[in-house]
């Protein structure tokens, strides 16, 4: 069957295709729209489409919308309750009359396309999909979600046993972890439904003083589920305006800390509930929630499973890679597990000089690529790495990457002044596979980011670039089987320096989306200071560009 997944209804558009149980391609609309998130997420915005992502996705596969067998939209407003939302109440019906209509939407977005074969998916379901028919050994352990809405709930257990689901509880709204965490964003000055991992590295900076008062307004319920009771944020911490900039104070940093800690902790309950329940070895995870690398590494460290694994994607993006493998399950379809991260655009060697040449940019072609990069990594230089398909999720992982040395303490600082990012939040290491143990602590393999872990005495001096404030790292392990080209550099950089770690943020500047095709390459490599843009066997140096 041939399947596309379509994620529209609150932010972060999405589509995926599916064909015969094996993911082909997924992506986010803001790689194409090049609009942070693709839209804000309010209801009047629910009609918006992922029509560029869409089109890509059947371009790829080489297919027409007229080919698809169905489409899963990973929403269904038959399940929605107005006025469950306190923040957008009155418009949670402008919503749902969306939702709706959105078999017309689509069919309008990609002509040819059957309204009549889109089928609505539960949002939560979509999101354990995502999670447990994705992972290894597809089908099979327990999963959680957590976010922040769906339908009339903001959280499900549940477990996968031959492929199939059974629901354990879900949490009616309002009571939320993920509405309450955004709601601290936003008190906080930042963005919600968008910077609330700045909060969690904030939260680095602080201590849980709130933690008690908070205890007594959110609890797990002993069924599942838990309570979130109404929290008077000013009360605790003032809030803090995006007019203050980089200025924060530590009352703030304790009230991040706090909710993080209290958030973590009601996360174990309910992880040690369902594992009661369920049994598994094996614990999946989605919804946004779970990008919480800090929460996701304290269930794997205190919690019941001998195994944990996070879809890439977690957020809003992933339900329409799962809403896709659900109906493809559902249809009694083998599903393959997710092949890895890097399921968007990519282009042939050719392609990319023809670029090139196109710019009239003047760039080289290496006989060793890993080799000419490393060099520049060892002499200090930032490093734009734009190779093979773009990563589906918020993670760079190896493919639109800002690289640099991690043994200069000034590369933190560095990299955050050319990305126009907030000084206070740490960039993560990506690490030899094979190294990994020995450098840090916590959950191995970690190819996608997204778990924290101690770096080890010894090593915090070595890596210092690489270590956050509270002497952990956000690290991305590296197999040469997975990632044959990120290994190869990784042992290059060692060679030189006798460091298997690199620096890894985003390819991209503050408020756009990661860089996704050679045009966002060049245009980023053109406006930020960066020394290198290697994009695929070719290399540009700013010395000879800007010469």
């Amino acid at each position: 069957m041939r399947l596309l997944g379509i994620n529209a209804i609150f932010h972060d558009p999405s589509a995926a295709l599916v064909v015969d149980g094996r993911v082909v391609a997924a992506a986010e609309e803001e790689r194409f729209s090049r609009r942070k998130h693709g839209k804000r997420p309010v209801p009047f915005a629910a009609w918006e489409a992922p029509e560029l992502a869409a089109r890509w996705c059947l371009e790829e596969a080489g297919l027409e919308p007229g080919d698809l067998d169905a489409v899963a939209y990973s929403y269904d407003p038959r399940l929605a309750e107005p006025g469950l939302e306190g923040h957008d109440a009155g418009w949670e019906d402008l919503r749902t009359r969306y939702a709706r209509r959105a078999p017309h939407f689509l069919a309008t977005a990609l002509p040819g396309l059957d309204p009549g074969i889109v089928r609505f998916v539960p949002h939560h379901l979509a999101h354990a999909a995502s999670a447990a028919l994705a992972a290894p050994e597809p089908g099979r352990g327990d999963v959680l979600v957590l976010d922040g809405r769906g339908e009339a709930h903001s959280h499900l257990a549940g477990t996968y046993e031959g492929g199939a689901f059974t629901a354990f509880a879900a949490q009616r709204l309002p009571h939320s972890l993920g509405l309450m965490y955004e709601e601290l964003t936003e008190h906080l000055g930042f963005l919600r439904s968008s910077d609330e991992y700045k909060v969690m590295a904030l939260a680095s900076y602080g201590e849980p003083r709130f933690l008690d008062e908070l205890r007594d307004r959110v609890r797990a319920t002993g069924d599942g589920g838990f309570a979130v009771a109404p929290i008077d944020w000013g009360a605790l911490a003032k809030a803090r305006s995006a007019a203050d900039g980089e200025r924060w104070t530590a009352e703030q940093a304790d009230l991040a800390a706090s909710v993080q800690a209290r958030l973590e902790e009601v996360l174990l309950e309910l992880a040690f509930w369902t594992h009661r329940r369920g049994g598994s070895t094996r614990l999946t995870l989605a919804g946004g929630v779970a990008l919480n690398c800090v929460a996701n590494s304290r269930l794997a460290e205190d919690g019941p499973y001998e195994e944990i694994w996070v879809q890439p994607a977690a957020g809003d993006a992933g339900t329409a890679l799962g809403a896709a493998l659900h109906l493809a399950r559902e249809a009694g379809e083998r599903i393959e597990p997710m092949p890895g991260a890097d399921l968007g655009r990519g282009w042939s060697d050719e392609e990319l000089a023809a670029r090139l040449d196109t710019a009239r940019v003047p760039y080289e072609r290496p006989a060793d690529l890993a080799g000419a990069v490393a060099d520049a990594l060892a002499r200090d230089q930032i490093v734009a790495w734009f190779q093979g398909r773009s990563e589906f999720g918020p993670r760079a992982l190896g493919h639109r990457s800002l690289l640099a040395h991690p043994g200069n303490p000034g590369n933190l600082e560095r990299l955050n002044a050319v990305k126009g990012r907030e000084q206070f939040r740490p960039i993560a290491p990506m690490v030899a596979l094979r190294h990994a143990a020995e450098i840090f602590e916590g959950p191995l393999p970690s190819p996608y980011m997204l778990f924290v872990h101690r770096v080890k005495p010894g090593w915090r001096e070595r890596i210092p670039a690489a270590v956050h404030v509270d002497g952990t790292a956000r690290i991305q392990t590296v197999a040469p089987e997975d990632e044959p080209l990120a290994a190869a550099l990784l042992e290059a950089f060692q060679a030189r320096t006798g460091l298997p770690v690199l620096i890894n943020t985003s390819l991209n500047t503050a408020g756009r989306p990661m860089v996704d095709d050679p045009r966002d390459a060049l245009e980023c490599f053109g406006s930020a200071p960066v020394d290198l843009l290697a994009i695929g066997p070719c290399l540009v140096r700013r010395s000879e560009v800007f010469a």
